[in-house]
């Protein structure tokens, strides 16, 4: 019994002195949400979850480009906190049901030329802090400290105030930024802590209604209803309903506030509520929308100094922020054909920046979430169910139309031949409908085999036929695929579309009339309305589904001398470049999406080390973890993904054929962790910020005999590893 003793007590001393496994590092501390809310980025800082339906963010309270996401960094004045943004576009829209507390402090009129009084408040960036799922800060002019987090469908405020009289706490449905304003307006008084209605409004996405109940944890003293409200004081109905309730509030005092949405009904609203946040806890909220967070952004671990993970993990933040939730938790939600429709069996989402996203967001959603990528193809289906078309840029339950292509198409595609799970007749038979509609001149270009050029407003004919022709490529495969070889013959010979617009003199697709003539005069590096939002470099290399067909078209050398200038043939100093043409390097422009994938393209020429220079150039200048940190709008998730993708190493090329062509890792290691369990582990050896060019590649400890991986080879899981220099 002594010897049990004794070696009972060696064990119990040696269970004291073992250490303890290190702890997971954090990666939501490495996130700035805001970058990208300075310069042309156009992001908010507020607080949503991944996917979220809630976008809970502070307000400026002025309108112009700079705030298109409601707040820009350099302004000092806060007129509230509304629970809808757009992330990174150029879209001034959203910004529904704004609330603002305020107090006796404060009586200054910032907007005198309002009809409406509306109260604001000066703010500080020293007394202001961010992370994801989370924003505070102090409204200097009341002394009202502000805290924001949020479920899906439910934003939660927590604002602690001074002692005062006069504490209120304001709701404004008429409240308005840019292109956003109210049609009606409804705030009914329910009880002496809960009041709902609906703001109905028009904009960038022409129907937009959010229903709404909002819960107070301290019960009303004195109401408001503004401007009139009925006999009863219990309801007001117009454009630009208003809610005000006042407390005496001792120093210290909380008060929260829950505002659940809906895009169906008052009723899903209150549903919505009741399944997301049925108590008063905002610590506890936030801390599962920080566990959220931290489970989204562990699908990738990386390895590098804090400045990179600061980059990286911002990045890829912006990644999850859209699309966005539009299904109540029954499912219920206002379909793109105006009427309450509902999903079963899938999350129903919108927000769709397809003409951005589908190049690199999507397929790095198919590796990190594609859990979630059923969801977004099942929704895009749901869309052509209501209007008979798969989206084009729909947001809100609307077509916006904005932009030009039928880029759903390569998502659904690129989604299909990667195996994930979908009704491919169904989806099938969407493309099809979209690659045949007469929408956007697709009907001239069926009959001339392009779109011809005219004077009218965005004509954009070069643009719109060179991303025909992809995303006929993409149906194309489909088609093949299913075994619809009639189909396929047709919608092929439309992949080829492309080549009608080459100019085989000047080597550059340029616009032609209805007789098949170029319309002269001709300058490559000029902003006309043949282009979309760039010129004739920044398509040049638009055939992503054929650069190889492209290359051997022009010749090799007169494609590798292309692809040099244009990243060495600068714009004048007296060129006027428009909002859209920054992050230029030569002609290249990487603040708008046209050229993302040109960097890559050297892969197919002699020198690919010239690509790898200007990978790691553009990762090294055009990001960074300050608030003007994106060369040009993030444009919901692209920008970033672009980044993500480069940083590792690979990029889709061609979005829709899984594969991915080399670039120069910037990162020494990561992790990306596969949903089945399985890793892919990129390694970068010898690494640094002088050994820019690959020296040699293995996969799964053998030698890679190509310029690419595919996305097999990624979910199969194993190691890429680059031995890296510095070119002799």
């Amino acid at each position: 019994m002594k010897q049990l003793s004794i070696l009972l007590l060696a064990i119990a001393l040696f269970a004291c002195t073992k250490k303890e496994a290190p702890k997971a590092e954090k990666l939501t501390q490495y996130v700035n949400t805001f970058v990208g809310t300075d310069g042309p980025g156009n992001t908010y800082p507020g607080a949503v979850v991944p996917f979220g339906m809630v976008q809970l963010s502070p307000d400026n309270g002025i309108g112009g480009w700079d705030r298109i996401a409601g707040y820009f960094w350099p302004d000092s004045t806060i007129a509230g906190f509304s629970h809808t943004h757009l992330s990174g576009t150029g879209a001034g829209d959203m910004y529904d049901l704004l609330l603002f507390p305020t107090n006796s402090r404060f009586t200054d009129d910032l907007w005198p030329d309002q009809k409406a009084y509306r109260p604001y408040s000066k703010f500080s960036h020293e007394n202001e802090e961010a992370s994801p799922g989370y924003y505070k800060v102090l409204l200097e002019s009341s002394g009202i400290e502000a805290e924001l987090t949020t479920t899906e469908r439910v934003g939660m405020h927590r604002y602690t105030f001074p002692e005062d009289a006069e504490s209120k706490i304001i709701l404004d449905l008429g409240y308005a930024l840019n292109w956003d304003a109210p049609t009606e307006t409804v705030i009914k008084i329910e009880n002496d802590h809960t009041i709902s209605g609906v703001r109905k409004s028009t904009g960038w996405a022409k129907v937009q209604y959010v229903y709404f109940v909002t819960e107070f944890s301290k019960p009303f003293e004195k109401v408001e209803l503004t401007p009139e409200a009925d006999i009863n004081q219990t309801e007001v109905v117009g454009k630009n309903a208003r809610f005000e309730t006042t407390f005496s509030t001792i120093d210290g005092e909380q008060i929260l506030v829950k505002v659940a949405l809906s895009s169906s009904s008052v009723e899903g609203a209150r549903r919505n509520m009741q399944a997301e946040l049925n108590h008063w806890d905002f610590d506890a909220v936030r801390a599962e929308a920080d566990k959220k967070w931290e489970k989204q952004l562990a699908s990738i671990e990386i390895e590098g100094s804090d400045y990179q993970k600061e980059v990286f993990y911002t990045n890829f933040y912006h990644l999850f922020l859209t699309p966005s939730l539009l299904s109540d938790v029954d499912g219920a939600y206002k379909g793109a054909d105006q009427k309450t429709q509902v999903a079963n069996g899938f999350k129903r989402y919108d927000t769709f920046s397809l003409w951005d996203t589908y190049r690199a967001a999507h397929p790095l959603y198919t590796i990190v979430c594609p859990d979630e990528v059923q969801n977004m193809t099942q929704s895009m289906l749901a869309h052509y169910d209501e209007t008979g078309l798969l989206p084009v840029w729909s947001m809100a339950g609307n077509e916006t139309n904005m932009m030009i292509g039928y880029h759903a198409v390569p998502v659904i595609v690129d989604a299909y031949f990667k195996g994930l799970p979908m009704d491919a007749e169904k989806a099938y038979e969407a493309c099809l409908a979209s690659g045949m509609n007469d929408t956007e001149e697709m009907e001239l270009y069926r009959k001339y085999g392009y779109v011809p050029f005219n004077e009218e407003g965005e004509n954009w004919s070069v643009s719109k036929t060179l991303e025909y022709a992809y995303d006929d490529w993409c149906i194309a495969q489909f088609a093949e695929a299913l075994g619809k070889e009639q189909d396929y013959k047709l919608i092929a010979q439309r992949a080829d579309n492309w080549k009608n617009l080459y100019d085989e003199k000047t080597n550059f697709f340029r616009a032609k009339d209805t007789d098949g003539n170029f319309l002269e005069p001709f300058i490559s590096k000029e902003y006309s309305n043949v282009y979309c939002e760039s010129n004739a470099w920044h398509y040049l290399f638009a055939a992503q589904h054929d650069i190889q067909g492209f290359r051997d078209l022009m010749g090799k050398e007169r494609f590798t001398e292309l692809l040099d200038s244009m990243f060495t043939f600068y714009p004048a100093a007296d060129d006027e470049l428009p909002i859209f043409s920054t992050g230029m390097i030569g002609q290249y422009a990487h603040g708008n999406e046209p050229s993302h994938h040109v960097p890559f393209l050297y892969n197919f020429t002699d020198t690919p080390e010239k690509g790898q220079k200007y990978v790691r150039e553009i990762i090294d200048t055009q990001y960074s973890n300050k608030p003007d940190g994106y060369c040009g709008n993030e444009d919901c998730g692209q920008m970033s993904a672009w980044y993500v993708f480069a940083t590792m190493g690979f990029y889709p090329v061609n979005p829709a054929n899984g594969v991915y062509y080399l670039g120069s890792p910037s990162l020494d290691k990561a992790i990306i962790n596969l949903a089945d369990g399985k890793t892919f582990t990129v390694t970068a050896k010898n690494n640094n910020p002088e050994n820019v060019y690959i020296k040699s590649v293995k996969l799964n400890d053998r030698i890679l005999e190509n310029n690419y991986i595919t996305h097999q080879q990624i979910m199969e899981g194993g190691e890429l590893v680059f031995e890296m220099r510095e070119k002799q």
